[in-house]
């Protein structure tokens, strides 16, 4: 994969889907193999958990469409499934509490 470094201000950050903020390391432009093509574009390189994430930046810039009911997205005619989760990257736990608890979607809760 050719990289090239581009200077990114250190306090650049996003936002993960539980809301936290992962720190922004730094911008390269990469070469990214996706199916059998390759496709130069701009990455942001932050600590989180997926190995990666392709933005909707990137999949109207080289046309793909996103076929959730296969779970696939297309480009040039090539199909390429989407990951799933296998059972090495799943954090499942099992909790007990005393007491029936209801913790709402998209919230934190501290159960004894």
């Amino acid at each position: 994969m050719k990289e090239n470094f581009i200077y990114t201000a250190l306090n650049i950050s996003l936002k993960t889907a539980t809301g936290e903020k992962a720190e922004i390391r730094m911008k390269l432009d990469a070469a990214i193999e996706c199916g059998c093509r390759k496709f130069q574009h701009k990455i942001y390189v932050a600590d989180i958990t997926d190995p990666c994430i392709l933005g909707l930046d990137f999949l109207k810039k080289f046309n793909f469409t996103v076929d959730l009911e296969k779970n696939e997205i297309r480009t040039g005619g090539e199909e390429i499934p989407l990951f799933s989760a296998s059972a090495e990257h799943s954090k499942l736990c099992s909790v007990l509490a005393k007491e029936k608890t209801i913790i709402p979607a998209r919230s934190e809760c501290l159960i004894q």
